[in-house]
């Protein structure tokens, strides 16, 4: 079992089901892939991965969701866990919301909907790796 997790927040089950399509074609069993349709749901997922000894490494989130939008989350992940490294994923972001996830969260990168799927592979093996 991996010992690193990646961890995708999305209230469209269509996208999470994409992405996790997307990671595992992309790293396969390299790490423990977790979903979350909610920032409360991804933030139980966080402290149980954290208790079970898993490194979460990266959390892509999108950012119009009900009750918590993602710059929210990605702020308050990265105050409790600053090295995990935070991704936006998202069709509706404005510039403000951007602005502060990158100045208050490190945001490393905002990705637009629809991506493509050399663009998220790539990404990813840059702050990976």
């Amino acid at each position: 079992m991996p010992d690193a997790a990646i961890l995708c927040v999305d209230d469209e089950i269509t996208i999470l089901k994409s992405l996790e399509i997307e990671l595992r074609e992309s790293f396969s069993d390299r790490y423990l892939y977790e979903f979350a349709e909610s920032a409360t749901e991804a933030l139980e997922i966080l402290e149980e991965l954290c208790s079970d000894g898993i490194r979460t490494l990266m959390v892509v989130s999108d950012w119009l969701m009900p009750g918590m939008k993602g710059d929210d989350l990605l702020i308050q992940i990265h105050q409790s866990y600053p090295d995990i490294v935070t991704v936006m994923l998202t069709g509706q972001a404005d510039e403000r919301a951007v602005q502060r996830a990158c100045e208050q969260a490190h945001l490393y990168r905002c990705l637009h909907k629809p991506w493509q799927a050399h663009e998220l592979s790539n990404l990813i093996h840059a702050a990976l790796d």
